[in-house]
């Protein structure tokens, strides 16, 4: 059958070149949480702030600061209050200090009622939204880049009375940036510790009543780079057999449920020379063994975002490039959204369930880059889980359509595909031919496997076949 990619950050992408303005219908409830907060160097301590940085703290915001680079805020009951069926979640990155491009994410933190703090690792905690900074230069405009999620599914957690009862809930705002080049290379900032200026508020419609149907297990979030490595072939902690890129992760279902899914945010770093950030790679997603998913990241074009890139900087040059051009080798945009992936696995019972990530091609030179891995389970007791307007197929309209016949796999398209290639459930290469119309699945192992159509603007078509 034909695949294609349910993503709930699409959104995010068509609203990166608005000023705000949502995609659907105005959502006019809203609900601040940051204004404006500084982030500061990552390697630094919030203690060993220089006098200038320090004097950007205010005494008393109500942020909890627990580095220069993670911040939370513990939402009140008034602000759950207002929380309505329909939310979206929006992010304003402003430029200071840090003129490349970093990666960003907000969380839920899921306390113990009544904390006046507490410690990251400790809690249970979810990510709800991915990002990356353009490369800005603060002097020149637009100083701000928005960053827009629908996220229906999360106003269920929101509103979950059994979570509320045992648990404050906190959002966390996460952003490691470095200042080192933007000293030298940007007026103003000789000296200065400051990177970014975070702001994030909530979207919704009228206030909806508490549910006691909600089923949430988070099971993995990212680690930010400056502890420890996340998805990777080198390191044990990071891999299940070194020289693979593979990870299983077990979680418990603690009940029934009727409806339920996976949310997953991935994203390909690492920067040197021949780097994953540079290389698409299909990424592969079991659930029980079985392949549920298969994806290789990357929009079609990064030039939407291009104007957020103040800065002089190699990836995006001084001239436009062509589709084709961007689908060479970039995984995500500076200025862009990273997509979450939205997994629907239908009714479940109690029990544990394992799901793995592969990304059997996956190079990391020098031993260097990673690929931050996030998921957490949702399900509900009764009914169905919300499908946000939002969610899109990234893949609407197939360019090419397939038919298999006995072991041969027939593409038929107004144009030659540039190759045909057929993949194994774990993403390994079985076949591949250049410039033509079929292939064999003869070699294919019995079960489900990827044929992969290929053209020469750079557009990849993904279809599961059954042997």
């Amino acid at each position: 059958m034909k695949h294609s990619i349910l993503t709930a950050a699409v959104l995010g992408a068509a609203l990166a070149s608005t000023s705000g303005a949502s995609a659907r219908e105005a959502l006019e409830n809203v609900i601040h949480v940051y204004d404006d907060v500084v982030f500061f160097d990552g390697y630094n301590k919030l203690e060993n702030l220089n006098d200038d940085a320090k004097a950007m703290i205010p005494d008393d915001d109500g942020v909890l600061r627990h580095l220069t680079s993670l911040y939370a805020v513990k939402l009140s009951d008034e602000q759950l209050a207002q929380v309505g069926e329909h939310l979206d979640m929006r992010v304003m990155i402003g430029a200071m200090c840090d003129n490349y491009d970093r990666i960003g994410n907000i969380n839920l933190a899921f306390v113990p009622k009544g904390s006046a703090t507490y410690t990251p690792s400790e809690v249970k905690r979810i990510e709800l939204g991915r990002f990356i900074t353009p490369f800005m230069d603060k002097n020149k405009n637009p100083k701000e880049v928005p960053y827009a999620y629908e996220v229906d599914n999360v106003s269920g957690i929101l509103r979950d009375a059994r979570l509320r009862e045992k648990f404050d809930i906190w959002v966390e705002f996460q952003l490691f940036g470095i200042p080192y080049a933007a000293n030298e290379q940007i007026k103003g900032c000789a000296g200065c510790q400051d990177v970014f200026a975070g702001t994030l508020w909530f979207e919704t419609d009228a206030p909806a009543p508490l549910t006691d149907k909600n089923v949430l297990v988070p099971i993995v979030i990212k680690k930010p780079e400056d502890q420890g490595k996340n998805l990777c072939n080198y390191d044990e902690s990071a891999t299940d057999v070194l020289g693979k890129t593979q990870k299983k992760y077990t979680f418990e279902v603690p009940e029934d449920v009727t409806d339920s899914e996976i949310v997953l945010i991935t994203s390909n770093h690492g920067a040197n020379a021949g780097g994953e950030e540079y290389n698409r790679r299909i990424h592969v997603v079991k659930f029980q063994g079985e392949v549920l998913l298969n994806y290789t990241p990357g929009r079609d074009s990064c030039e939407p975002f291009r104007k957020y890139n103040t800065q002089l900087n190699g990836i995006y040059g001084y001239s436009a490039r062509s589709d084709a051009e961007w689908q060479s080798f970039s995984n995500w945009c500076p200025g862009d959204v990273i997509d979450n992936r939205i997994i629907n696995l239908g009714p479940l019972a109690k029990g544990t369930y394992t799901v793995e990530i592969k990304v059997p091609k996956a190079v990391f030179p020098e031993k260097q880059g990673d690929i931050p891995v996030s998921m957490y389970f949702q399900g509900v007791t009764e009914g169905k889980l919300p499908q946000p307007s939002g969610v899109a197929d990234v893949k609407v309209d197939f360019r090419s359509s397939i038919c298999v016949e006995g072991d041969v796999c027939r593409v038929t398209s107004e144009e030659t595909p540039l190759s045909i290639a057929v993949y194994n459930a774990d993403g390994e290469l079985i076949d591949r031919r250049v410039r033509a119309a079929e292939i064999s699945l003869a070699a294919c192992p019995k079960g489900v496997n990827i044929v992969v159509v290929e053209y020469a603007d750079g557009l990849n078509e993904n279809y599961k076949v059954l042997r």
